[in-house]
């Protein structure tokens, strides 16, 4: 019974907002145009009967967007933090919205720039990838994964090199 009750508040709670935003509508019209258009009059239920149809010009035209509404990313773990020079680190990763067989590229902070290495990999079937990289100079790098085009990036990893 209660569930009836709360469905039936629901109900109402939905049509007297809806009877409050056609008639905030309606109003705005006559404002912006000057002449009132018609309303309609309660019911017993207090859900107003429309007298008028609405017509294309009283609404706001709607055109679909034409942004992407799927994001891609790209996520990024290697496998130590802290190498010697000439170790290897693997670099491995998932990615989501990005098609299998793209192209991934490993990229380094240098002088307060993102900058290409020529270490890539391409994504698997199950939107995976492996990237290995061995460091040849000592210092600590910061490193991220990226798509060849470069739309989409990891967050930066960074790898301590001794």
């Amino acid at each position: 019974m209660s569930s009836t009750r709360s469905r039936r508040a629901r109900a109402l709670a939905a049509g007297a907002l809806s009877a409050a935003m056609l008639s905030t509508g309606t109003a705005g019209a006559a404002a912006a145009t000057g002449t009132p258009t018609p309303t309609g009059t309660p019911t017993a239920t207090g859900m107003p009967t429309p007298k008028a149809a609405i017509t294309r010009t009283s609404m706001p035209s709607m055109k679909p967007s034409r942004t992407p509404t799927a994001m891609g990313s790209i996520t990024v773990a290697a496998n130590r933090k802290a190498v010697k020079v000439g170790n290897t680190v693997v670099f491995t990763g998932r990615v989501k919205g990005i098609k299998a067989g793209s192209t991934l590229v490993l990229q380094h902070l240098h002088n307060g720039k993102w900058t290409t290495l020529r270490t890539t990999a391409v994504v698997n079937k199950n939107g995976t990838y492996t990237i290995k990289r061995t460091f040849t100079k000592k210092g600590s790098e910061q490193v991220r994964v990226a798509t060849k085009s470069g739309t989409f990036q990891s967050s930066p990893v960074t790898v301590q090199v001794s």
